[in-house]
């Protein structure tokens, strides 16, 4: 038998060396997928024992700051992950989305992610993503050093964000939240947590899961600015609806790289008395006017009305730098403290404002109107104008009623008489259309010179005011007409007619103070005008006006035409304020392109899909600027009012619902809240038909439009809240039906109080600006 001879055992095999603190760097930066300690010893082959000097290695690396650890893995510090959880906040100059990490360890504000669409994606084959949502995204690095990215999965919202105001402390700080539903919940931000912070700092704040004793607790994202002073409360409002405040350093360059407009292919209107008339304090002048007397035999006692209006045109070209932002910001918003512009100032108040005396491009519409207001024919012209004089509201107003001055003398009767006599024939043809006749005072807050509110003023309403208006609103008529004609594509400012709904809703409340809402016929601005005239005289007056505003649709821009009901017109768009309006600009560059005025106007191979979007956007910017406009001057109205708590003030009942009662003060407007806890010991059930609460035991009723006094109990500034104690008694009554027994009843206790409600400003600059 053979004898069986063993090989000697092979020596083991030595692990793989751990890698060196420099390979692992290269590694991490050009990786394209999360990479962790697994993907590292899987590169390398590190195996066994070898993986416990890989950890170390691993801490040691990020203990010198070399390396970020977050939920996408580790990342070069200061670098993003391939793969991380971000919060998409706005859209770009591009009308991309924009994302910011959700968590971000590097110094400095956190890197912005811009969302792509990825190749051979189609619509539907992914979550759609919006702002607000949080979000899965794969990132890539551009050799800019910024961040693109595409968007793996849709998380959800990020309710995890709050806005808030900094307070330092012994032991961290705290936060304020400056939004009315979070107000009276404080959070704690631990030591070492709040960034760059400092007391009084405006701050995004990112929350940490909440623990079930104490105060929730969150880490300060991002420093927005300091609030050292009421000037500055408008900052709030700006972040708060990421309204773009700061313009680009392409678009001030491509602003300050513009040369003025020449004469060349224009009308030389320089001669022609045209001047413009303003709010005193108007930095840029977009819109000037003129009327003579027509010398056609055959229009006896008519008119030639003129508007002329900044060409923004000729310096805004589509695809722009400046195009891009303007198209972001949509329109300019305007607070007390500041106005954010749509373009720069350059732009605004520069070339494209009407200057007494300077030449200005512009392009102009010349109406002919007959005697009895009714506009026979207009023509649309590429001028190049220089304005006669630059006149306020009022001042004209005074030279028409016998008080000239020497700026106004010298015009009375070669250029504002024949303006006032043109709005004469226009008042008369505006009668007998009946437009919507709503009577809602306008509040103005002025403010002392260190941004603290000195008053609030309800200016009075002259002829002048509605000369301009009424102007404005025949050329932006001519403009939808013409465009019309022309089968050019243009964005209208639509106003639907209001929604069946809405009028059951609107004929309950007339039911509740006796008037009666017909049932039958078509819906028209005089039916409601008819209401206002019955109510005018009489305690309902003012609520009435506020129900039938509210009763309305929302006025939008959009590429199909569905008329205008508030002015009850056929057709209509907006063409009188390029400066400030995005919508104007685009009808302007639809005239220029059919009536072949220049090569700058609007596209021929531009679609309806396209004219939709950008409908949809400018809509959504003007909704976010209203709400930025009226949430400021709620803020400085608190302002104002925080060191009058325990003061009373007279009011009206400005809204109802199951919560309690909103409460407007005759003077400053300002808005509060009485908690339903304020009103007594008896059950009150809400009758939203009545727009009231009403007692289970003893009938007392509050009902909107009931004149009230109150006493101001909180004055929350930050929030722009108020609360009140309701100190009137309600309407007497006999006890009401059983719960359930009314449509609409809401039987339930007296709750603990309710939230403040803020100020609500419901009137519209001059001009009617967003009609």
């Amino acid at each position: 038998m053979a004898r069986r001879t063993t090989a000697p055992a092979a020596e083991p095999a030595a692990p793989p060396p751990v890698p060196t603190r420099e390979q692992i760097l290269a590694f991490v930066a050009e990786s394209t997928e999360r990479v962790g300690k697994r993907e590292i010893a899987k590169a390398f082959g590190i195996t066994g024992s070898a993986k416990i000097e890989l950890k170390r290695l691993l801490k040691e690396i990020e203990a010198d700051g070399a390396l970020d650890r977050d939920r996408g893995g580790l990342s070069p510090a200061g670098q993003l992950p391939p793969v991380v959880l971000a919060d998409i906040r706005a859209r770009d100059r591009h009308g991309d989305f924009v994302a910011v990490p959700a968590e971000w360890k590097g110094t400095g504000k956190p890197p912005a992610i811009v969302l792509t669409q990825g190749r051979g994606s189609r619509k539907g084959s992914r979550p759609a993503a919006g702002i607000g949502d949080r979000a899965l995204i794969r990132v890539e690095r551009d050799a800019e050093g910024g961040y693109s990215g595409r968007v793996i999965k849709v998380i959800g919202k990020n309710k995890a964000e709050i806005i808030g105001v900094y307070r330092e402390g012994a032991q961290g700080g705290r936060i304020v939240p400056v939004e009315k539903r979070s107000q009276g919940r404080e959070i704690l931000i631990p030591p070492g947590e709040e960034g760059q912070a400092r007391d009084g700092d405006l701050v995004s704040v990112t929350m940490e899961r909440e623990t079930r004793f104490g105060l929730p607790r969150g880490r300060v994202r991002e420093r927005l600015g300091s609030l050292g002073s009421e000037k500055a409360v408008s900052l709030i409002a700006l972040h708060l609806h990421n309204i773009p405040h700061v313009f680009a350093d392409s678009t001030l360059a491509e602003a300050d790289a513009v040369k003025p407009a020449t004469l060349k292919g224009r009308e030389d209107w320089r001669d022609r008395p045209l001047l413009t008339i303003d709010p005193p304090d108007a930095k840029d002048h977009d819109d000037a006017v003129m009327a003579e007397a027509d010398p056609d035999p055959a229009n006896p006692g008519g008119f030639i009305l003129t508007v002329a209006i900044a060409d923004v045109a000729a310096y805004v070209r589509p695809g722009s730098s400046l195009d891009r932002e303007a198209l972001e910001r949509g329109n300019s918003v305007y607070f007390p403290d500041r106005v954010v512009p749509m373009l720069p100032e350059r732009i605004s108040n520069d070339l494209c404002s009407l200057r007494e005396g300077e030449d200005r491009p512009a392009l102009a519409v010349r109406m002919v109107i007959a005697a009895d207001g009714e506009k026979r024919r207009h023509s649309f012209h590429r001028v190049m104008m220089r304005s006669r004089a630059k006149l306020a509201y009022a001042q004209a107003q005074a030279a028409i009623d016998g008080h000239f001055d020497d700026a106004t003398g010298p015009l009375l009767e070669t250029a504002l008489r024949p303006l006032w006599a043109a709005y004469a024939a226009l008042r008369t043809a505006r009668d007998r259309r009946g437009p919507l006749a709503l009577d809602l005072p306008e509040r103005k807050v002025l403010l002392a010179p260190d941004g603290a509110v000195d008053r609030v003023i309800v200016p009075e309403r002259l002829d002048a005011h509605r000369l301009i208006e009424e102007f404005m609103i025949q050329a932006n008529v001519a403009a939808a007409e013409t465009l019309e004609q022309a089968r050019q594509p243009l964005i209208y400012r639509v106003h639907d007619e209001p929604a069946l709904e809405k009028m059951r809703a609107l004929g309950e409340v007339l039911a509740s103070v006796g008037i009666k809402l017909p049932k039958e016929g078509a819906l028209r601005p005089a039916l409601f005008n008819r209401i206002l005239a019955m109510a005018a005289e009489t305690e309902h007056g003012v609520f009435l006006n506020e129900v039938i505003l509210r009763s309305q649709a929302q006025a939008v821009y959009a590429p199909e035409n569905l008329g205008h009901f508030g002015l009850n017109l056929r057709r209509y768009a907006h063409f009188t304020s390029p400066i400030r309006r995005y919508a104007d600009l685009i009808v302007h560059r639809a005239l220029i392109t059919a009536g072949k005025l220049g090569a700058d106007g609007l596209a021929p191979e531009i679609s309806m899909g396209e004219l939709a979007q950008i409908g949809e956007q400018i809509s959504a910017a003007e909704r976010r600027a209203m709400a930025a406009e009226r949430e400021t001057i709620d803020r400085l109205i608190a302002h104002h009012l925080a060191d009058q708590v325990g003061a009373t003030f007279a009011g009206q009942i400005a809204g109802v619902n199951r919560a309690g009662l909103f409460i407007k003060l005759d003077g400053t407007g300002a808005d509060g809240f009485v908690p339903i806890s304020q009103l007594g010991a008896d059950y009150f059930r809400h009758e939203e038909g009545r727009h009231a609460l009403v007692g289970e035991r003893t009938g007392e009723t509050f009902r909107l439009g009931d004149r009230v006094e109150v006493r101001l109990v909180e004055a929350a500034p930050v929030a722009g809240a108020l609360r009140f104690e309701l100190l009137s008694e309600g309407r007497s009554g006999a006890r009401k039906s059983s719960p359930g027994k009314k449509p609409g009843g809401q039987p339930f206790k007296a709750a603990s109080p309710g939230r403040p409600a803020g100020i609500r400003n419901t009137g519209s600059r001059h001009r009617g600006s967003r009609r």
